[in-house]
């Protein structure tokens, strides 16, 4: 077990499954005690569905089989006084937090709905919002701690490459992912001195419930047809399909560690080189 992460604490969005879950139990692995929250519910304008209780109290069972604790909440990272409340029900559990992980987030897939303006609020206050109440909601505690810490933001292969389209949640998603970049390096130059490192993730396709759901299968139909849509541009340089959300929480696991500790203000592309395309 790295000394780095034995004993820290980690809060998580979007803990109830895929890339969250995926981070909770590789960091619980290396000894860290975790804060998570989840909206487990719908969001009327998208197009899937989002995680469930259910898959709650699965990353609970998961995080606790490695022996770490974990403080669960359910939480829409666009209600800042939730999100504050569900932290601080952790943190004072825990007495500290080491790392955040903005990582939740959503998309409309398929055609924009009749109410498009709905479509790109929401896309935008989970994902570029809810980032900054995420981080506005742990940060005091980190600085007050005086040890440093580690804020890993997950933006997207859209954050660094947009994708031509007109379709309003798709240029949402584009618009937010690329926003991250800015809040990111914001806060890296601001948080330096603190050892406070600050970085955004770009990772291609991910298995998870965003990716694996009828919409995506019919937007896949679509572009194997010859059709142009949110997808259709998307093609990996190396032979690999998906990714698993494990390759992905291996490279924050490394990020968030001491041996990362002279790199901040990065964008990391964890693209199978979707970039270099």
């Amino acid at each position: 077990m790295p000394e780095s992460l034995a004993g820290k604490v980690a809060f998580i969005t979007g803990i109830a499954r895929g890339q969250g879950r995926a981070h909770a139990v590789r960091l619980a692995q290396e000894g860290c005690d975790i804060i998570g929250v989840d909206i487990c519910a719908d969001i009327p304008t998208m197009t899937y569905p989002n995680a469930t209780p259910d898959d709650l109290t699965e990353t609970v069972r998961l995080v606790q089989k490695e022996k770490r604790h974990i403080v669960a909440r359910t939480c829409d990272v666009r209600d800042f006084p939730a999100l504050q409340t569900a932290f601080e029900e952790g943190f004072a559990e825990f007495g500290r937090v080491d790392i955040i992980i903005a990582n939740a987030g959503i998309i409309r897939l398929g055609d924009e709905s009749d109410d498009f303006l709905a479509d790109w609020n929401d896309v935008i206050d989970v994902n570029l919002t809810g980032v900054f109440h995420t981080v506005r909601a742990a940060l005091p505690a980190m600085r007050a701690g005086g040890r440093g810490g580690s804020i890993v933001i997950t933006s997207s292969s859209a954050g660094l490459k947009g994708t031509p389209s007109l379709n309003t949640s798709g240029m949402a998603y584009t618009a937010a992912k690329r926003g991250l970049v800015g809040l990111m390096q914001n806060l890296a130059g601001a948080l330096a001195p603190e050892w406070i490192r600050v970085n955004t993730i770009h990772p291609t396709g991910v298995l998870s419930g965003m990716s694996q759901n009828p919409a995506m299968d019919a937007l896949m139909a679509q572009a194997a047809a010859g059709e142009n849509n949110l997808i259709s541009g998307m093609q990996n340089a190396l032979p690999i399909e998906i990714l698993q959300p494990e390759d992905v929480a291996n490279a924050v696991a490394y990020l968030v560690s001491e041996q990362a500790r002279f790199i901040t203000g990065i964008q990391w592309p964890l693209d199978a080189g979707f970039a270099i395309r």
